[in-house]
C-alpha cells in the first residue's frame, strides 16, 4: 500500500525558498515524505510527476521571422523611407519608389541574417542536465532518465556524474564537486552530509547540497532530490534569463532620436515650402480660381517640390550604411578575437564606462599553479603558470637548483606521490608541449611543479609504488599513502632525507590542511640530514610561514612523512597518522593572466573602471585584485552576505566605492549591474559560467568567454571572446569606439550633404527659380554619390588618441555641439556653391533648365565627394592623417566620379536623370566651387581644436 503523502512535501517541493541546507537529514526526509531504505514507490513517482512535471528546464519560444523583421523596420527613419516610397508610387515616380523600397528591404535582410541565430541560452542550460540518473525506487536501484526524477527521489552520485537535480546529501564519501560553472569557485568543493548549516549561507558554502548541472570529480555520495526542473538553482538562472527584457543599445537610441529629429524637421520644411508656394500663387496678380485646373496643376507641382524636399531631407542611405558599417566592424572584431552576435552591440562596448569581470578564467588562468614552497625556514618561489611545466625555482629572486634545498625538494616529491591527479599530453603550442590535467586541480598543480624540477609522477611512483592509502575526507582534512622503497634510489628523486633513506622500506606520506598535519607531527625535517624534535618555537615558525602564504591568498597544503621498516598491519588513521615528521608547505593559486594588469591600466586611462565579481573567497579575490592593479586606493571588498544587508538605495551608493565582490550569487550579480546602471553607467559584464548568464544578459553588453565559457553564457551574451583573453576586451572597447566614431563621421557627412540639398531647394523655391534638383537626382546623390564614401568612412582606423578620451556620456546625442557647427558651416558652403553653379547655368542657358540642373547636380556631387576626405577625422587635419591613406575612400570617390560622368554624358541616362552634357568652360567654372566646402571644413577643424585645447587648459 502506498504511503500517505505529507502535505508539507507538496509545499516544500514547490517552494524554492526552503532552506534545505539548514535542516537535518531526518527533517529533510520527513518534509519530502521519503525513505532512505526503499526510496519512493512507483505510484508516488507517477503522482509527483503529474504534480511537478518533468525534471527539465523550460525554454522560451524561439523568435519568429516576423518578430525579427519587425525589429528591423520599427524605427522612424524606415517609416519615413516607406512613406516617401508610397507617395512616389502614387505620383507615378516608380523608379524612385522601387529604389527606396530596395534600400529598406536590403537593410532588413542584412539585419535578419546577422541576428537570425535563435536564443540558445536555455537550450544550453537544458544540455547541462544529466541524461541519466541512478535512483532508488521500490527498494531497487535503477537507472532512469534524469527528466523523470521527482522531489523525494533517493539518488546515487559517483565520480564523472553530472548532478541530475538539486540534491540534499545524505551520505558523502570523499565527495568533491566542480561548481565553477555555477559559483565561480575554481577548485572542486569538498562535500559532506553531516552539516546543518546557517540559513543565509552563500551558495558556494552549502557543503551539504549538490546542485543540478555541476560535476562530481571525486568520491561518491547519496542524497534526496529536493528541487527539480525550474525550481533548481539552474532553473532559477533560466527564469532570470527569461525575465530579462531586451533593451535598446545606446546606438539604437541615438539613431532613433536622430531619425525623429530629421523626420519632423523635414515634414515642417516640406509643409512650409508648400504653404509658401500656395500663398505666393494666390497673392500674385491674375491668379486662377483656387479649384481651377490651372491652380490644381500648380499645387501638384508644389507638392512634388515638397516630396523632393522630403527625399532630400531623409538620408536614404543611412540605415544601409550603418548596417554595413557595423557588419564590417564585426569582421574586424573577429580579427581581434571577438565574435559579435548582434550588429547594434558592436558600438555599445565602445561606450562602456564599467567592465564587470568574473575572476576565474577571465582575470585568472583557471589553472591552479604552485608558486611557493617552504621547508626548514626557507621560502622557495616557483615561476611559470598553468599546466605547462616550464619555470624556475627562485631564492630571494635568484634562480636556484631545488636539489640544493633538500627539505623543499622532499615536500614537493611527497606531494607528488600522495596524489591522485594525472597530467596527460595535449599536443604542442608555440613549439612546446602542453598538458591536460585530469583530477583535482590542486593536486594537478603539484605534479606540474615536480615536472619543473625534473621529476615526473610516473618516475616517482615507479621508484616508490603505492602500497596502501587512506583517501582524503572532509572530516580528517588530509590524505595518507604508503609507498614501498624497494627500488634502488636516485638521490634526485628520493622522497626521504638523510640516514632514514638507507634503512626504511616503507614511507608513510601525509598531505592536508597545514594545522591538522602539524598537529600529528613530533619531529621536523632539516636540511642537515637530521630530523629534530618538534618544539613550540618550531611549531610557531611553521604556523607563521603558513599565515604568510595564506595572507597572499595562496591555498596551502602541509606535507609530513614517517619511515617504517615493515608494512603496517592496521591501515587506519589512528595507527598510522602519529609521530610524523613535518616536512614543508606547498602554496598555490589560480594565477592572474600576465597581460591583464596592462589591460586594466589601458582601460583606466580610457576612463573605464573594472570591477571583479566572483564566487571565490574575499582574501583570494583581494590578492588577485591587488596583483593586477584592479583595486583602487580606498575602495572596498564586499561579500554576498554583506550585500544582502543593503537596500537598493544603499546598493546604488555603495557600488561607486566597491571594486571587488566575493562569494556572490547570480542574484547579487544582477543587483550589482542594476545599481551601476542606476548611476548612469554603461555596463559591460564579462564571464564564462552559468552563474554569469543573467547578469550578462541584463548588462548593456554581455561578454562571454569562447573557450572556457559555457553555452549558457555564450547564448546570453552580445559578444563572445574567442581567446578568453581580457586584453581582447580592451581591444574590443577600442574597436567599439572606432566604430562609433566612424558612424558619427558618416552621419555628419550625410546630414551636412542632406541639409545642403534641403537649403538648395528651399532657397530656390523662395527665389522663385525652377527646382534646381529633381527627385531622381536627389535619390542618386543620397544613395550612390554619398553612399560609397560614407561606407569608406566606416573603415577608418580611428584617431590616435581614441583610448585617451573619456567614455561618451550615455545621453550625448550623435550630433554634438562640434558636429552642429560643422554641419552649419558645410550647409552654408555647399548651398552657396551649388546655387552659384545653378545661377551660372541659368544665366548661360536661360531656356535650358536641364543644363542649369546639371551644373548644380555636378557641383553638389563633386563638392560632397571631395569633402568626404576631410570628414575622415573630426579634429585632426587632413594632412596629418594622410590625404590618400584610406584606399577604400580613394576607390569610392573614383567610382562615384565615374558614375557622375555616366549620368551626365551617356545619352541613355540623360532623360532619366534630367541631365545635359557640360563643356570645358563649365568645368572650369565648377572646379573652384567644389573646393570651397573642403577648405571650410579644414578651417572649422582648426577652430574646434583650438577651443578644445582652451577648455582642457582651463580644466587643468
Amino acid at each position: 500500500m502506498d504511503k500517505k503523502k505529507s502535505p508539507m512535501a507538496v509545499k516544500a517541493a514547490e517552494d524554492i525558498s526552503v532552506s534545505w541546507h539548514a535542516m537535518t537529514n531526518t527533517d529533510v526526509l520527513q518534509e519530502l515524505d521519503s525513505q532512505t531504505e526503499t526510496g519512493l514507490t512507483s505510484s508516488e513517482v507517477k503522482a509527483r510527476q503529474e504534480k511537478y512535471g518533468l525534471n527539465e528546464l523550460q525554454e522560451a519560444p524561439p523568435t519568429s521571422f516576423w518578430v525579427m523583421l519587425w525589429s528591423q523596420i520599427n524605427n522612424f527613419v524606415i517609416y519615413m523611407l516607406m512613406g516617401a516610397a508610397i507617395i512616389s508610387a502614387l505620383l507615378g515616380d516608380y523608379v524612385e519608389a522601387i529604389a527606396i523600397m530596395a534600400i529598406v528591404v536590403l537593410n532588413a535582410i542584412m539585419g535578419i541574417i546577422q541576428e537570425s541565430r535563435a536564443e540558445a541560452a536555455l537550450a544550453a542550460l537544458k544540455k547541462l542536465a544529466a541524461p541519466d540518473a541512478s535512483v532508488l525506487r521500490d527498494g531497487k536501484r535503477l537507472t532512469v532518465p534524469a527528466a523523470q526524477l521527482v522531489p523525494g527521489d533517493i539518488v546515487y552520485l559517483e565520480a564523472g556524474n553530472y548532478i541530475p537535480a538539486d540534491v540534499r546529501l545524505l551520505e558523502a564519501v570523499n565527495l568533491r564537486i566542480d561548481e565553477a560553472s555555477l559559483t565561480g569557485e575554481s577548485v572542486s568543493v569538498q562535500k559532506n552530509a553531516q552539516s546543518r548549516l546557517e540559513k543565509d549561507i552563500p551558495l558556494g558554502d552549502r557543503l551539504n547540497t549538490a546542485f543540478m548541472g555541476t560535476l562530481v570529480t571525486y568520491g561518491r555520495g547519496r542524497g534526496v532530490v529536493v528541487s527539480t526542473g525550474m525550481n533548481t538553482q539552474l532553473g532559477m538562472i533560466a527564469t532570470m534569463l527569461q525575465q530579462v527584457e531586451e533593451e535598446q543599445t545606446p546606438l539604437q537610441r541615438r539613431l532613433d532620436q536622430l531619425g525623429k529629429i530629421l523626420g519632423w524637421g523635414s515634414l515642417i520644411i516640406c509643409g512650409l515650402v508648400f504653404v509658401i508656394g500656395v500663398i505666393r500663387y494666390i497673392l500674385q496678380p491674375g491668379a486662377a480660381d483656387f479649384f481651377s485646373p490651372e491652380a490644381l496643376e500648380v499645387f501638384t507641382e508644389l507638392f512634388m517640390i515638397a516630396v523632393s524636399l522630403a527625399i532630400a531631407a531623409v538620408p536614404e542611405g543611412l540605415p544601409a550604411v550603418v548596417t554595413i558599417s557595423l557588419a564590417l566592424g564585426m569582421r574586424e572584431m573577429v580579427r581581434r578575437h571577438a565574435l559579435i552576435r548582434k550588429l547594434s552591440s558592436v558600438e555599445t562596448l565602445g561606450s562602456a564606462t564599467v567592465i564587470c569581470s568574473d575572476k576565474t578564467g577571465t582575470l585568472t588562468q583557471n589553472e591552479m599553479t604552485v608558486t611557493r614552497l617552504w621547508g626548514d625556514g626557507e621560502f622557495i618561489g616557483i615561476t611559470g603558470s598553468g599546466y605547462t611545466p616550464q619555470g624556475e625555482f627562485l631564492k630571494d629572486g635568484e634562480p636556484i637548483s631545488l636539489r640544493d634545498f633538500p627539505v623543499n625538494k622532499t615536500a614537493l616529491w611527497l606531494g607528488t606521490l600522495n596524489n591522485d591527479a594525472q597530467l596527460e599530453p595535449a599536443g604542442e603550442q608555440d613549439g612546446r608541449e602542453i598538458y591536460r590535467m585530469v583530477g583535482d586541480p590542486t593536486e594537478g598543480a603539484i605534479l606540474v611543479a615536480a615536472l619543473k624540477a625534473g621529476a615526473s609522477a610516473k618516475d616517482l611512483n615507479k621508484s616508490f609504488p603505492r602500497a596502501q592509502e587512506i583517501p582524503f575526507d572532509s572530516v580528517r582534512k588530509r590524505m595518507l599513502t604508503i609507498h614501498s622503497v624497494d627500488s634502488p634510489k636516485d638521490d634526485d628523486i628520493s622522497p626521504m632525507n638523510g640516514e632514514d633513506a638507507d634503512r626504511d622500506l616503507y614511507v608513510i606520506a601525509v598531505k592536508g590542511a597545514p594545522d591538522i598535519v602539524l598537529g600529528l607531527c613530533t619531529q621536523v625535517m632539516t636540511s642537515d640530514n637530521h630530523d629534530i624534535p618538534m618544539t613550540d618555537e618550531k611549531r610557531q615558525e611553521i604556523l607563521a610561514a603558513n599565515d604568510a602564504m595564506t595572507g597572499d591568498a595562496l591555498r596551502v597544503l602541509g606535507v609530513a612523512c614517517r619511515g617504517v621498516t615493515v608494512m603496517p598491519e592496521e591501515i587506519n588513521s589512528e595507527a598510522l597518522e602519529k609521530d610524523l615528521t613535518f616536512v614543508g608547505l606547498i602554496g598555490m593559486i589560480d594565477p592572474a593572466r600576465v597581460e591583464v594588469a596592462d589591460a586594466i591600466n589601458t582601460a583606466r586611462s580610457a576612463g573605464i573602471r573594472t570591477i571583479m565579481i566572483t564566487g571565490d573567497y574575499p582574501n583570494t579575490a583581494r590578492a588577485i585584485a591587488d596583483q593586477i592593479g584592479l583595486l583602487r586606493p580606498g575602495s572596498k571588498v564586499m561579500t554576498g552576505l554583506e550585500l544582502d544587508k543593503l537596500s537598493d538605495e544603499e546598493m546604488i551608493e555603495n557600488v561607486q566605492v566597491t571594486d571587488v565582490y566575493a562569494r556572490v550569487s547570480p542574484e547579487h550579480k544582477m543587483r550589482i549591474v542594476d545599481a551601476l546602471r542606476s548611476n548612469q553607467q554603461v555596463v559591460a559584464m564579462t564571464g564564462d559560467g552559468v552563474n554569469d548568464a543573467p547578469a550578462i544578459k541584463r548588462a548593456d553588453i554581455g561578454v562571454a568567454m569562447g573557450i572556457t565559457g559555457t553555452d549558457v553564457a555564450k547564448g546570453a551574451a552580445d559578444m563572445v571572446l574567442t581567446d578568453d583573453n581580457y586584453v581582447s576586451i580592451v581591444s574590443a572597447v577600442e574597436q567599439g569606439r572606432v566604430i562609433y566614431n566612424n558612424i558619427r563621421k558618416f552621419v555628419y557627412y550625410l546630414l551636412s550633404c542632406n541639409a545642403a540639398e534641403i537649403m538648395v531647394i528651399f532657397l530656390a523655391t523662395l527665389f522663385g527659380w525652377p527646382i534646381p534638383l529633381t527627385a531622381i537626382q536627389l535619390l542618386w546623390l543620397n544613395l550612390v554619390t554619398d553612399g560609397a564614401p560614407a561606407l569608406a568612412l566606416g573603415t577608418e582606423p580611428g584617431d590616435p588618441d581614441i583610448m585617451e578620451r573619456s567614455p561618451r556620456p550615455p545621453k550625448e546625442p550623435i550630433i554634438n555641439k562640434h558636429m552642429q557647427l560643422g554641419i552649419l558651416v558645410q550647409t552654408i558652403a555647399i548651398t552657396a556653391v551649388t546655387l552659384g553653379a545653378y545661377a551660372i547655368g541659368l544665366f548661360t542657358e536661360p531656356e535650358h533648365v536641364e543644363f542649369a540642373r546639371t551644373m548644380a547636380f555636378v557641383t553638389l556631387s563633386i563638392s560632397e565627394l571631395f569633402r568626404a576626405y576631410t570628414a575622415r577625422s573630426e579634429y585632426y587635419p587632413l594632412l596629418k592623417i594622410g590625404v590618400f591613406k584610406n584606399k577604400l575612400m580613394n576607390w569610392a570617390v573614383l567610382g562615384s566620379l565615374v558614375l557622375i560622368f555616366v549620368v551626365v554624358y551617356v545619352p541613355f541616362f540623360q532623360p532619366i536623370f534630367n541631365t545635359a552634357p557640360l563643356g570645358i568652360a563649365q568645368w572650369l567654372e565648377i572646379l573652384p566651387l567644389v573646393l570651397v566646402p573642403s577648405v571650410a571644413a579644414e578651417l572649422t577643424k582648426v577652430y574646434i581644436r583650438k577651443r578644445i585645447n582652451q577648455t582642457q587648459a582651463v580644466s587643468a
